[in-house]
C-alpha cells in the first residue's frame, strides 16, 4: 500500500482526532479518559503552530497517523527542545509508518534549529518505550506515579533525542 505524508491542515480534523481519541478509550497511549470532541483539534493546530507536522494518508486519501512537535517550554532558553507527539492508527502499526513520520519530522525540527526532541510516554505503554528506543531515544527521567487513568496509576516515562 503507497502511504503520503504532509503538513497537518484545517481539513484533517476528524480523522486526527478520531485516531486520537481511538488511542484515548483503549490505551493509555493518550493520557484523557474520555473522547475529545473534534474542536479539540484546534489546540493540537495552536500547540503545534511553526512546528513541523505530519499527517499519513493511504492511497485512499484516508488519515491513517498524524503527529507533531510542539514547544517543550515556551522560553526562549528553551528553543532548541520540542516535544513529539504521533499516533498511528492501529491497523497500520507495523509498516514503518512511525519511522517515516519521525523522519519527516526530524528533517523538519533541523530546519527549525531544534537539536532535542522529548517524548513524555505512560509506562503502561511499553510499544510506544520500545518504538522510541528503536529510534535513537534514549530515557532521560521518569516521574514515578504521576499519572492515573481508569483507576490504573502509571510513571511517565521522559525519552530524549539528540539530532
Amino acid at each position: 500500500m503507497e502511504y503520503s505524508i504532509r503538513p497537518i491542515s484545517n481539513e484533517d480534523s476528524e480523522g486526527i482526532m478520531d485516531i486520537f481519541n481511538y488511542y484515548v478509550e483503549n490505551s493509555f497511549a493518550a493520557y484523557p479518559e474520555k473522547k475529545l470532541p473534534y474542536q479539540a483539534f484546534d489546540l493540537f493546530l495552536q500547540m503545534s503552530n511553526g512546528f513541523p507536522t505530519g499527517t499519513i494518508r493511504d492511497q485512499h486519501g484516508e488519515i491513517v497517523g498524524f503527529g507533531m512537535l510542539r514547544t517543550h517550554n515556551p522560553m526562549p532558553a528553551f528553543s532548541q527542545t520540542a516535544e513529539a507527539t504521533y499516533f498511528i492508527h492501529p491497523e497500520h502499526i507495523g509498516k514503518g509508518l512511525g519511522k517515516r513520520l519521525l523522519a519527516t519530522l526530524e528533517e523538519g525540527a533541523a530546519e527549525r534549529g531544534i537539536t532535542n526532541i522529548l517524548a513524555s510516554i505512560s509506562s503502561l505503554n511499553p510499544g510506544s518505550i520500545a518504538f522510541h528506543q528503536k529510534s535513537g531515544f534514549t530515557e532521560c527521567g521518569r516521574f514515578r506515579d504521576v499519572g492515573k487513568k481508569n483507576g490504573q496509576t502509571f510513571d511517565t516515562v521522559w525519552m530524549q533525542k539528540t539530532l
